[in-house]
């Protein structure tokens, strides 16, 4: 599911996609943005640290599933918890 965010100069894409890790699913909220490098940018800010980005919007969420997999999988071979899934990201234009 896709909801896009138009804040005068500010677009931006929040996506919500399944994640496969280990066999469980998990649905994260990724925020997608176009760097200043002309890339995409995207990050999913339920999970600290965790940033993707790609040369299409694609390519980045893509590239994102992955990261977000092995995150969770590092968190469960360390034994520690994975934070939970909010669904709260609000984008401000200041």
């Amino acid at each position: 599911m896709e909801t896009h965010l138009n804040y005068g100069m500010i677009q931006r894409k929040q996506v919500h996609d399944i994640v496969e890790s280990r066999g469980k699913y998990f649905m994260r909220e990724v925020v997608v943005y176009r760097g200043e490098d002309g890339y995409w940018v995207v990050e999913c800010p339920s999970l600290p640290g965790c940033v993707s980005q790609g040369k299409t919007k694609k390519q980045a969420i893509q590239n994102i599933k992955e990261a977000i997999s092995c995150y969770i999988h590092s968190l469960e071979e360390d034994g520690l918890a994975v934070p939970k899934e909010n669904f709260d990201v609000m984008v401000v234009a200041v």
